[in-house]
């Protein structure tokens, strides 16, 4: 039975502004209706004998996944919550502890939250390829046939063919400089490297252990740690923060002998880059590509994000990239993109939170956007999702004013509980103990003001949480 591993714990700073922090780009919509992380988790849905997945995320996020599988229909996903990321090694180890538990024979495919394959059933073909390998013990990477001299990958080399489709690992090489990136497509002996795997649980374990023993012990004495946490596992942090921090590719695959590649063609992109972003969405005859309230003219090979309510007018622009989001935008050559992290370098050296959050922040009752702010007060927008709540919470600073625009609310003021329905309004005091429920079939949507001597979000202090968060 194949297990999909997906590992969620990547931050997309290159995709800055619309990447955060908080809401990095597996858990965005940026080509299609779903997000790269539902698109992954569908992708192996494709497959046949395949078990619910198991997903390695941060903490920050767990609220996120569950919501989006949830979207999808899965049940039966194990989240593996990290309270500290160690890079991909430690994450596969832990993903396959987890694995075996299910089943003594469970074989892992290992996929990133973050990839974009456009063509889905060269991809299910080549796992079906590479399973015979995993069953007889190989530890099995996929590699992308190279369309071009690319130096943002690192390379595999093939070595003697060891199935129909399968080649023993000769090398693995890291990001090559353009001419000897030339040389290696040139030579056909050379794949990219794409960070997907297919192997056998216990196999990997047994090869960490042999090649990279201090992982396997240190990920071992974490794994003895896990506390169950309504759909989470949760894993003490002091633990974590020993495990060495190490890829996969330096722990295990550049050491075993029994690393196999599968080379498939299946239009892959890590979209690292707001110029891959580009190379793989849908373009007009000029060359654009636009998402949002867009008109370009005289405009060429340039690509253009905004958001609802924002409208975006170009005139003149080649190999531009264009994004907007309600706090902060990017404009950028498009041969320059990969400089996007010193951006967020700076706002971070900055104190500055735009590389943290967006404006809409979400939350696993719903969301809430600040949408303005001053000296002293403070105005959003609340959704809350039907059925959902909000903790019971007070605040030392600041006073609340509540004015429902659709939905109905249950509110909790001190002693007091009534229900609120539109254009209705209600005041909380400074100090006083409450809470907010959607006990409506539709979502409630309202407005809060904000006043006090400070406004930050640390200013809440929570008595009762479904979420665990008191």
């Amino acid at each position: 039975m194949i297990v999909p591993v997906i590992l969620s714990g990547g931050s997309g700073t290159r995709l800055w502004p619309l990447s955060r922090k908080n809401r990095p780009k597996q858990f965005l919509a940026l080509v299609g209706d779903t997000t790269l992380f539902q698109q992954t988790v569908e992708r192996t849905r494709k497959l046949p004998d395949t078990l619910p997945p198991i997903v390695v995320c941060s903490e920050d996020h767990r609220f996120t996944v569950a919501e989006q599988l949830q979207e999808l229909g899965v049940d039966g996903a194990s989240i593996l919550l990290e309270p500290a990321a160690r890079n991909t090694a430690p994450a596969i180890a832990l993903a396959a502890m987890q694995a075996l538990q299910r089943n003594d024979e469970a074989v892992l495919l290992v996929l990133p939250a973050d990839h974009l394959i456009g063509d889905e059933t060269s991809f299910v073909e080549a796992v079906k390829r590479a399973t015979p390998l995993a069953g007889e013990n190989w530890l099995v990477t996929f590699g992308i046939r190279p369309e071009a001299p690319e130096t943002g990958f690192g390379y595999i080399r093939r070595s003697e063919s060891i199935s129909e489709s399968g080649f023993r690992v000769a090398q693995f090489v890291e990001k090559p400089n353009v001419e000897t990136a030339t040389r290696y497509v040139e030579s056909g002996d050379f794949d990219w490297n794409s960070g997907m795997f297919l192997f056998k649980a216990a196999r990997f374990l047994e090869e960490l252990e042999k090649h990279s023993p201090e992982i396997h012990a240190a990920a071992a004495k974490v794994f003895a740690t896990a506390q169950p946490d309504l759909d989470f596992v949760r894993f003490d942090k002091s633990a974590m923060t020993k495990v060495p921090d190490d890829s996969i590719d330096y722990a295990v695959m550049e050491k075993t002998d029994r690393a196999a590649v599968v080379p498939v063609s299946c239009r892959w992109s890590d979209i690292g880059s707001w110029s891959a972003l580009w190379e793989a969405a849908d373009k007009d005859a000029d060359g654009n590509a636009a998402d949002g309230d867009v008109i370009t003219l005289d405009t060429r090979n340039t690509l253009v994000r905004t958001h609802d309510r924002h409208m975006v007018a170009t005139i003149g622009l080649d190999d531009v990239i264009v994004v907007t989001t309600p706090d902060a935008t990017l404009v950028a050559s498009r041969d320059e993109v990969q400089h996007v992290k010193k951006i967020v370098d700076s706002l971070s050296t900055a104190g500055r939170g735009e590389h943290l959050a967006h404006r809409q922040v979400y939350r696993p009752w719903g969301s809430y956007d600040s949408i303005d702010m001053g000296e002293r007060f403070q105005v959003k927008r609340i959704v809350v999702k039907p059925g959902s709540v909000l903790s019971l919470q007070m605040h030392h600073h600041r006073a609340e004013h509540w004015i429902v625009v659709s939905g109905t609310a249950e509110v909790t003021c001190g002693e007091k509980v009534f229900l609120l329905t539109e254009n209705q309004s209600t005041y909380i005091p400074l100090g006083v103990t409450h809470r907010l429920r959607n006990v409506g079939k539709v979502p409630l949507e309202l407005i809060e003001v904000q006043s006090g001597s400070y406004l930050g979000e640390d200013d809440i202090v929570r008595f009762e949480d479904v979420y665990g968060r008191a």
